[in-house]
């Protein structure tokens, strides 16, 4: 965006002259015309005046604004609008501080089509990052007249969700780190170390421990077919990463994670505490349970508890109760099944999600806790295991030749 000058003419035929803050001469046009203004001259901003970030973002050099600037957009709105600041106004406040590129054009957008006559939760669903569920709630808070609270309720949701969103991420990338860590040393161990002791060892014409023979052989295997090997790697992991983004492939490698120690569980209570979340905000803000569990779906990562969750919502639709499907999916612990029946019978089925959300989260809390106590040294001790062992066993026909000798 740049400030665009422009000479025109008036309905009254009267000339005029002045500024715009515009993308585009197209749009300079566009905003005057809306003005009743007949543009003549349309002078584009100076150099000093160019905006790189928009730039940018018209040429996909921009990445998209992720969750934490979201939320901050979304508390900073919140809290202008309580203020009794206009929406446009405070539209524009926040296009000025704002830093990211992508967020910065898609507020500038939103407050341009806001002046339109366009509703707010109307002018964020044609851009990307503003999803679904997003929209809906902007969309209930305006027709509530409460657009401020729901504002508010969205930062905390999205402030909750990115962290447990993070966690789950670090239980899973840590020991993936830690393990192709470990393996690179092991690697380099037996291509750049063990030929070195190699040719000492033929010197001698000693007969090899059979252990130090299988530590040879697989050195020899490496050097020999890490070339072919490597690609062969490469393809395989590009063509099950390729797979594993079908429906079927994601069905069975999300199984397959649920399914392991820890981890799984991990996975588990990490959406199911999305799912209750989500949940509670939208019930909390008045939109039916039917339109709100179809949303939730879409917020839900891992295909078999999303799959699961289509069907719960089915049996809603049919006129069942949220718990009774709920109660027939084995990983969905009964006690909060329980929990949710009394929030059913007690008409604060909101409040009581949002319960069995925090009691969800601080599991996950505790088991990343205890998962990142347990695998660490189980890591360091297998890893240190092999690399010992390679040592040893390259060693170890000094040991006995040392031995003999005497």
């Amino acid at each position: 965006m740049g400030n665009w000058t422009y000479v025109g003419m008036t309905k009254e035929g009267r000339r005029e002259s002045g500024s715009v803050q515009a993308t585009s001469a197209k749009e300079v046009r566009r905003v005057l015309r809306g003005k009743g203004i007949r543009p003549l001259k349309v002078s584009p901003p100076s150099l000093l005046e160019f905006d790189i970030g928009e730039w940018m973002v018209s040429k996909g050099l921009s990445k998209p604004f992720g969750a934490k600037d979201l939320m901050m957009f979304t508390k900073q709105l919140s809290i202008m609008i309580n203020a009794g600041v206009p929406i446009i106004q405070a539209l524009e406040i926040l296009y000025k501080a704002q830093k990211q590129p992508m967020l910065k054009l898609s507020i500038k957008r939103i407050a341009s089509d806001v002046g339109e006559g366009k509703t707010i939760a109307q002018a964020m669903s044609f851009h990307q990052g503003f999803d679904k569920l997003y929209c809906n709630l902007v969309k209930a808070g305006e027709a509530g007249g409460i657009l401020d609270t729901i504002l508010g309720k969205l930062a905390i949701h999205l402030e909750k969700q990115e962290k447990t969103k993070a966690q789950i991420k670090s239980a899973m990338s840590y020991p993936f780190i830690v393990t192709i860590v470990g393996i690179g040393v092991i690697y380099a161990l037996m291509i750049f170390v063990v030929p070195q002791f190699v040719g000492m060892l033929q010197e001698t014409g000693q007969e090899m421990p059979g252990i130090t023979q299988l530590v040879i052989d697989i050195s020899a295997f490496l050097q020999e077919y890490t070339g072919v090997g490597i690609p062969i790697l490469f393809v395989t992991g590009f063509s099950l990463n390729s797979w594993k983004k079908t429906p079927s492939g994601k069905i069975i490698t999300d199984k397959a994670f649920m399914n392991m120690p820890i981890f799984g569980e991990i996975i588990i209570k990490g959406n199911l505490s999305a799912f209750t979340r989500t949940l509670s905000t939208m019930l909390g803000s008045g939109i039916p349970l039917v339109d709100a569990l179809e949303i939730c779906i879409d917020t839900i990562d891992n295909g078999v508890i999303r799959k699961d969750l289509v069907e719960v919502r089915k049996k809603v639709v049919e006129g069942k109760s949220l718990t009774e499907p709920l109660i027939k999916i084995t990983y969905f612990p009964d006690m909060v099944s329980q929990m949710i029946r009394v929030g059913e019978q007690t008409g604060q089925m909101d409040q009581m999600l949002e319960k069995v959300a925090d009691v969800f989260e601080e599991e996950v809390n505790t088991l990343v806790e205890g998962m990142t106590k347990l695998i660490e040294p189980i890591i360091i001790v297998v890893l240190g295991g092999i690399i010992a062992g390679v040592l040893v066993a390259m060693y170890l026909p000094m040991f006995m030749s040392a031995g003999g000798g005497e």
